[in-house]
């Protein structure tokens, strides 16, 4: 065990309670995303009980503390907060029943079903270690409290602000997500680990009319029908199978009534991709082909297209990702396993790519480690119930322990030095 993880154990037998509440409460008052007041108030309360330098309101809501130790390397160790607009379906004691108003005004129900509320937990036991043992590591600690991860603008926006506020760049980015896999595992990787993602809104155009008369209309319902088939084809028919890249149309609206051919509809999609050059041919695609069936269709002009959101690549720089695994070995054993990269995105790498910095993310298992084996032996694994599912509810023990011990070796092994 490294300085830190051995100044976890007799903490957590002493804070594991007041940890686990925090947790819970959090779960039950999740927050929207840049909407994270309640969840940043607490962090910056107990952040500045432990004795950290606090600034607020940093990306609009997100909480950054600062703890020099003397001379040493700069580790910024990062956490995000917002929660998601759904309904939780776990039937845990401490479910969300929240709702909240979202960007355009309408009321939604909110719940933390990708695990933000464990990431926040998380740091704040690492916080909490950092500060009650500064005998063992050297240098400056940052702990980042993000907002709006789920809509890409969080980690932007507290980049933009940073600067200005006075807070220092790090020398390395780190952090981590709770994801399905057995509890008790860290799954780490160098290079490639997550997709870089975008998220368009295309309204098709077309000329209303009544159903019974389809003579005098161009309807945008048959175009956008036309438009999401022939999407399908772009990964099908113009990526390589040598290449990895998901297209999901995840929305198509058009209309109000069965005898109404409408004026437009509105698709949007995501799409998933790991290299920049498939990405580009990708967007490509999407235009054309949009305006190709527009242009079919005898559409009255072309389509407009919104970019709704982008996250870029999530890359582990090779030689900090090969300093972080041999800690985690030496560490966790046979528990620490190199992961499969995956096709869920982050802007965690935001802050990294800005400071060109090396940066490193690794996943968590979450999941009853009976109920993975047994998924696994009977090729089910795809029937858990995984990040953004509404019954998605990791276990908490041995979850949170190792999730709190990956964090603090992980900081350690740029923070305390060799034996």
């Amino acid at each position: 065990m490294n300085p830190l993880t051995q100044a976890l154990g007799p903490l957590f037998k002493q804070h594991q309670p007041d940890w686990l509440a925090l947790y819970r409460d959090i779960h039950q008052h999740p927050e929207l995303s840049m909407q994270e007041t309640r969840t940043a108030g607490l962090v910056e309360q107990r952040l500045r009980a432990m004795g950290f330098e606090v600034t607020a309101g940093i990306g609009v809501t997100g909480v950054v503390g600062v703890l020099r130790n003397g001379d040493g390397p700069v580790v910024m160790l990062r956490a995000d907060m917002d929660a998601l607009p759904m309904a939780e379906d776990t039937g845990l004691p401490y479910a969300s029943t929240a709702t909240a108003r979202d960007a355009d005004g309408n009321t939604v129900p909110v719940a933390h079903s990708c695990g933000h509320d464990l990431h926040v937990t998380w740091l704040i036991a690492a916080a909490q270690v950092l500060a009650s043992a500064r005998d063992t590591w050297h240098g400056t600690v940052l702990v980042v409290f993000q907002p709006g991860e789920e809509v890409a603008q969080g980690a932007r926006a507290m980049v933009a602000d940073w600067d200005a506020h006075g807070l220092p760049h790090a020398d390395v980015v780190l952090g981590q997500h709770v994801m399905v896999g057995a509890a008790g595992t860290v799954n780490h990787r160098s290079g490639v680990i997550l997709a870089a993602a975008d998220s368009l809104q295309v309204t098709l155009h077309g000329r209303g009319s009544h159903g019974s008369q389809p003579q005098t209309s161009i309807d945008p319902v048959v175009m956008a029908a036309s438009t999401v088939l022939r999407l399908q084809t772009i990964v099908s028919r113009e990526i390589s199978p040598l290449d990895s890249a998901v297209l999901t149309i995840g929305a198509l609206q058009a209309g109000t009534k069965e005898n109404i051919i409408p004026d437009k509809a509105t698709l949007k999609l995501n799409m998933r991709t790991y290299d920049e050059r498939v990405r580009e041919h990708m967007l490509d695609a999407i235009h054309r082909i949009c305006r190709a069936e527009a242009t079919a269709s005898g559409a009255p002009q072309p389509p407009d297209f919104e970019n709704l959101s982008r996250y870029p690549l999530t890359e582990n720089d090779a030689a900090a990702a090969a300093r972080v695994a041999e800690a985690f070995h030496a560490e966790f054993g046979d528990d620490a396993r190199e992961a499969q990269r995956a096709s869920a995105s982050e802007d965690f790498s935001e802050f990294g790519r800005a400071w060109k910095v090396p940066y490193v993310f690794w996943f968590i298992g979450g999941t009853d480690p009976a109920t993975y084996a047994r998924a696994v032996a009977e090729g089910n694994v795809r029937t858990i119930p995984s990040n953004h599912s509404p019954r998605f509810a990791p276990v908490l023990e041995p979850t949170f322990e190792v999730g709190a011990r990956a964090m603090l070796t992980a900081a350690a092994a740029w923070l305390c030095k060799p034996a």
